[in-house]
């Protein structure tokens, strides 16, 4: 292994020692194969460790070792076989997965026993034991072998041959006669030792193919056989059987199918073939937390079985999973804290829904839903890739952690990047599709046309006012000076990037109208259009409409038309307690006057609402993901009436430029999941891509024609009353979801952002009423309480009088105050 090193000079004795120059963990060197890179980042951590090793065998180092990190308490086992990769075993997961035959485990307490002169001595001999043993051996393909001791007698080695191929690599099929092996063995006297991880694995498959046996006699004409109909209290599509018995038959899969085709029932047909022929007896769903209720809803209505939801504090979460019930309902959002519990529950399967949400592996959510150990997985979600490849590896882990290799070979394989590392493309996504098939099974739409009603979208280019180009175009300058910095420097700065993200922000909700932006004016076409437009829809008597913005702030410019037309509504926002929710979808599914359901991107995900006619996008996600979800709410199973989707785009604007985004983002998910595109450029990075779409935003698109200005829409915009939901702030989105910017970190940079614009407007407001009150004008300053100046009679000092901007806003002032200080 190549590795650069520097020579130095010691000050006492004058010698020379080599210093070893440290290993990047983001960018391969080049003078290292992919392996070789993987396998000194090891090394290297191993030098940096300090574990307590335990010797629990006899022999110095041909032994089995505990090895304990005093940092997060946790121990695995390393047995050392030899000096060499693949030799050895550990226990922890990164061995199990690396397909490097080693970890920082093993690495370390080789180095240790190198250092003793009798364990350097040893390692030069081979490992060869008294007895044989069973073991596990690890990479792209997980084999049991066999493996002969130096005192094997010819009986029990001939019964080996028997059993395995010229390799020592036991057959699948001989898994249960092995108990002969053993036999042989003991009668003997010869010590025959099958280690743990090797007997879990044989039993895992020997139990899964009895499964398949099992029900294939329940089912013996697969997804055709007439017992489906005495399955659950409804009848499944014949798509919805296919999905159903692939769930069972796999043991653990990924649904996959599109939106709005049935994935809930799916699992709940798949958790009854495994309850009558798997032993399945506790169901764990897991799920967001908006999506509870109507998962009890739907077991009580297709199963007889029981049900238990837990929520509450942690008295009731605790009695809840002591229940006696065959499924239990939780929530990602308090999984971590009650994961004891869920240990000692133990369920036999494990449904996901909504998996996207562990799509980061790094997150609490992910982590404690891998930690769930359960014999049978069923991991639902239309969108399982967004934006990365790594993504779909995250949640492909949770199913099958061997199925597409360790992280680093898999992007690898399909990742394109530059000669900085910058990811520019990818390749050969097909591969993708074909690994994961055993695994994954997933229908679009199009493939069960037959079942569904047809789906009509239509892009609406709505011109832009003056005003709102104006502030569109001072953002984009803004934006083109960060670009231009980020070419030549290679980077941004924190601030710098936080910036970026207001003015693309900025420039997103001014596509909408000024008000978004000021709370001040109402310059904008979008409204006017969509009344418009909502008005040839809502002519057919039983029409219902759904309506997503990300703003509420656009939802309250929608409300004041709804209201002065009389046309009843609903607003579904992430500030609506959950237990609220339900309430607004029954009113909206029932009451025949209520024809408009206003919703953000919390009502993008979960909400059944396929009595609706049509859905008006009134601005466009960054995330394809995102406006599928939208669509899927109405166009999906059980809707019987053509769907009309209309999304509304500001002509000229970064609008423009989403929708090439979203283009792209769609051709990267057919790759890798529909596996219809090989190919995937990104012409030099995401971020590069992006950022010159947008400097190309008003460049390559012709401006619109200026329009007039109606007086309606200059005058300035009430306040909403104490009905109405609080307002989200100027960069903050109402959906109760992070909302998916570019290069937003999940962690509320909205909301820092928000803060800062507020005080930005405070300051401005401020000053001007300052100005106005010393020249000895009169300024309400947005209040119905003017602004003076004021004398003390006792000092004759002179003050301001200003009425102070609401608790709320002003909270957000503070905390943005707070933030700069810190």
């Amino acid at each position: 292994m190549a590795e650069s090193v520097k020579v130095v000079r010691t000050a006492r004795h004058g010698k020379q020692r080599k210093l070893k120059k440290p290993v990047s963990h983001l960018r391969k060197p080049d003078e290292m194969a992919l392996e070789q890179w993987q396998v000194a980042l090891r090394k290297q951590i191993a030098t940096q460790q300090s574990f307590k090793v335990e010797n629990l065998g006899d022999e110095p180092v041909f032994s089995e070792f505990r090895v304990l990190n005093p940092q997060t308490s946790r121990a695995y086992r390393v047995a050392i076989r030899g000096p060499k990769a693949g030799d050895n075993y550990c226990s922890c997961p990164d061995y199990a997965v690396n397909t490097l035959g080693t970890c920082k485990h093993i690495e370390y307490v080789v180095r240790k026993l190198r250092r003793n002169r009798d364990g350097k001595r040893e390692f030069t001999k081979r490992y060869s034991p008294e007895f044989s043993e069973i073991y596990l051996q690890y990479g792209a393909e997980r084999r049991v072998r066999f493996s002969c001791g130096c005192s094997c007698p010819d009986s029990v080695s001939k019964v080996s041959r028997r059993l395995s191929d010229n390799r020592n690599v036991i057959e699948p099929a001989n898994y249960g006669a092995l108990r002969v092996l053993g036999d042989a063995a003991a009668k003997a006297g010869h010590e025959l030792r099958v280690h743990e991880d090797a007997a879990q694995y044989m039993a895992e498959v020997l139990s899964q193919e009895s499964t398949r046996q099992r029900i294939k006699d329940l089912l013996p004409r697969g997804a055709d056989d007439p017992a489906f109909a005495r399955l659950l209290k409804v009848n499944l599509y014949p798509y919805q059987r296919v999905g159903a018995l692939f769930a069972a038959m796999a043991g653990r899969c990924l649904i996959a199918d599109e939106m709005g085709l049935g994935k809930t029932i799916e699992a709940i047909a798949a958790a009854e073939i495994l309850a009558r022929c798997g032993g399945v007896e506790r169901v764990l769903i897991v799920c967001p937390t908006s999506l509870k209720q109507q998962w009890a809803a739907e077991l009580a209505r297709f199963t007889g079985r029981s049900v238990q939801v837990i929520e509450g504090f942690a008295p009731q979460r605790d009695a809840g999973y002591a229940a006696d019930s065959f499924f239990k309902i939780v929530n990602y959002d308090v999984l971590h804290r009650d994961m004891e519990l869920v240990w000692k529950l133990k369920p036999d399967l494990l449904i996901l829904d909504e998996a996207q949400r562990i799509k980061n592996w790094r997150t609490r959510a992910a982590r404690s839903v891998k930690q769930i150990a359960a014999q049978y997985a069923i991991v639902l979600t239309g969108t399982p890739l967004e934006n990365r490849l790594e993504e779909l590896h995250s949640i492909v882990e949770m199913v099958d952690c061997f199925r597409l290799g360790p992280l680093f070979r898999f992007l690898a394989t399909h990742q394109q990047v530059d000669e900085h590392g910058r990811v520019i493309g990818y390749h050969r996504l097909d591969q993708i599709n074909k690994t994961l098939a055993p695994v994954m099974i997933r229908r679009t739409k199009s493939q069960v046309l037959s079942q569904l009603p047809p789906r009509m979208e239509k892009l609406l280019f709505v011109p832009m006012t003056s005003q709102q180009q104006r502030i569109h175009d001072d953002h984009g300058l803004t934006v083109a000076n960060l670009v231009s910095k980020w070419r030549k420097r290679g980077f941004l700065s924190e601030a710098e990037q936080l910036r970026l993200r207001i003015c693309l922000q900025m420039m997103r909700m001014c596509c909408n109208s000024t008000y978004l932006v000021d709370e001040q004016t109402n310059f904008g076409n979008k409204v006017a259009e969509f009344t418009t437009q909502l008005g040839e829809v809502l002519e057919h008597p039983d029409a219902k409409v759904v309506v997503f913005s990300q703003w509420l702030r656009m939802h309250e410019l929608v409300r004041r038309e709804l209201k002065e037309r009389a046309i009843g509504h609903v607003l579904f926002h992430g500030g609506v307690p959950s237990a609220k929710r339900g309430a607004l979808v029954q009113q909206f599914r029932e009451d025949a006057d209520c024809r408009v359901f206003l919703s953000t991107d919390a009502g993008g995900v979960g909400l059944n609402l396929q009595h609706a006619c049509a859905v008006i996008n009134l601005d466009l996600p960054w995330n394809p993901a995102v406006l599928e979800q939208r669509i899927g709410r109405v166009h999906r199973l059980g809707q019987t009436r053509p769907v009309h989707v209309l999304n509304f785009v500001a002509q000229g604007t970064i609008e423009h430029r989403i929708l090439e985004l979203l283009k792209f983002k769609k051709s990267l998910f057919a790759g890798a999941i529909d596996g219809t595109e090989s190919e995937v450029s990104l012409n030099g990075g995401r971020l590069k891509q992006f950022m010159e779409a947008v400097e190309k935003t008003t460049a390559d698109i012709p401006a619109p024609a200026p329009q007039p200005e109606p007086e309606a829409r200059a005058e300035s915009v009430q306040t909403p009353t104490e009905s109405e939901p609080q307002r989200d702030g100027p960069l903050g989105s109402a959906s109760g979801e992070q909302p998916s910017t570019p290069s937003q970190p999940s962690g509320g940079g909205a909301s820092q952002a928000d803060a800062l614009l507020d005080l930005a407007n405070a300051g401005r407001s401020l000053f001007d009423t300052l100005a106005q009150a010393l020249s000895g004008q009169t300024s309400t300053n947005g209040s119905s309480r003017p602004a003076r100046v004021e004398q003390d009679q006792s000092t004759g000092e002179r003050y301001l009088r200003v009425a102070l901007p609401s608790p709320q806003k002003l909270k957000g002032i503070m905390d943005a105050i707070a933030g700069l200080l810190r």
